[in-house]
């Protein structure tokens, strides 16, 4: 099938169509070569934004397709049924706004980079649960853009950055990577915990660059469209993690680093911003009472001192803005109490460490007891 004709069946008896109707039916049938064939022939544009695809638009001195669709050479077709692509609508690609989201940092600046549908990669470095993640998402939502992300692991490699052969209902298809499907609809492509990732990722360095990428496998290639971009979030700057709070984290090859333009360096939101960011769930979830507003102040404050703490060697970890949202959101889905909640959500930490907390938390609420043990006593209960 042509792109025309495709064209044709889905907007029967339209002759002139938007950029993003041609663009969804070219995604639909697996005919992004000649969607950029089509987008880049001057003699199929009326006017800004708006194309013809009547049969005179594929006559004369107009473009005319080759409807034999770009394939895997014959020695790889063999046993491969077809060619699909692994990219959904584009609306459901476009994250979701979050009213109550906290601006702070270099957020602006990063929605201005997504803004100007440029490609200028982004690197965005800081510890871990500081929101770098969450600022991505909400930076193409406002911007109404769409977002695919990879999670990168240590094995993460070109199949499953580019793409590769997957069966599917018994026939063997060929299903773009979310680099390729970034790159074909002109997405932002979001390489999550790039720390994490191995030399296998080098296949990355031409799209890094800009330029399009040649898949062997299919003996395409695939040109990047307009607005697509690159961001990696990361827990350090491309080196290991030497107090070893990032296990897995890898050194990272300053060929590939070198092509990110820019780099954000992401703390954890200032006291302000942080007690923002808390009270913005409390009115999310209709809980602004006083007693947890207090609660909030407190949990704000202990997180302050727990940081300023581990930056003079006093505890051997932190308090994360991601750890005091479970803490609050622990107190309002169960009701429990807000000490108990507090016990419950830095369980996972040693004893040394929880009693480090604990001793820390009683600093900023001199209601709560501690037993000989060393934990916070939350309940009359727990005192006997």
């Amino acid at each position: 099938m042509n792109l025309i004709d495709a064209l044709k069946g889905e907007y029967p008896g339209i002759e002139t169509l938007t950029r993003p109707q041609i663009q969804s039916v070219a995604l639909k049938y697996s005919l992004q070569k000649q969607f950029t064939d089509f987008m880049t022939n001057p003699h199929n544009k009326v006017k800004r934004g708006l194309y013809k695809v009547s049969v005179s638009a594929i006559d004369g001195d107009a473009f005319v397709y080759n409807t034999q669709e770009s394939s895997v050479p014959k020695t790889t077709m063999k046993n491969v049924d077809k060619i699909s692509t692994s990219v959904e609508n584009s609306n459901s690609l476009i994250p979701q706004i979050d009213k109550s989201f906290i601006k702070f940092g270099d957020y602006n600046l990063l929605k201005k980079i997504i803004k100007s549908n440029s490609f200028h990669p982004v690197y965005i470095t800081g510890e871990s649960g500081n929101g770098k993640t969450k600022m991505v998402y909400q930076a193409c939502a406002e911007n109404h853009r769409e977002l695919i992300r990879a999670n990168i692991t240590e094995t993460t490699d070109e199949d499953d950055l580019v793409g590769g052969f997957r069966l599917v209902n018994g026939e063997t298809v060929w299903q773009d990577g979310p680099a390729v499907a970034a790159m074909k609809t002109g997405a932002v492509l979001l390489l999550d915990e790039l720390n994490l990732a191995s030399p296998k990722i080098m296949c990355l360095q031409p799209i890094l660059e800009g330029n399009p990428i040649y898949i062997k496998k299919t003996n395409t290639t695939v040109f990047p469209q307009p607005g697509f971009n690159i961001i990696a979030t990361a827990n350090t700057k491309g080196k290991s993690s030497e107090d070893g709070r990032y296990i897995g984290s890898n050194t990272q090859n300053e060929a590939l680093l070198d092509r990110f333009a820019i780099t954000f360096e992401h703390e954890y939101p200032p006291v302000t911003i942080e007690t923002q960011i808390l009270e913005a769930i409390l009115k999310t979830n209709n809980a602004q009472t006083q007693e947890n507003l207090t609660f909030v102040k407190n949990l704000v404050e202990w997180a302050k001192i727990i940081r300023e703490t581990y930056d003079v060697g006093g505890v051997e970890e932190i308090v994360s803005t991601r750890r005091l949202i479970h803490i609050l959101n622990t107190t309002i889905i169960t009701g429990m109490d807000r000490v108990k909640a507090i016990r419950y959500c830095i369980s996972r930490f040693d004893e040394d460490t929880k009693k480090s907390f604990y001793s820390l938390y009683q600093k900023v609420d001199d209601s709560v007891q501690i037993n000989s043990s060393g934990q916070i006593l939350e309940s009359e209960d727990d005192k006997q």
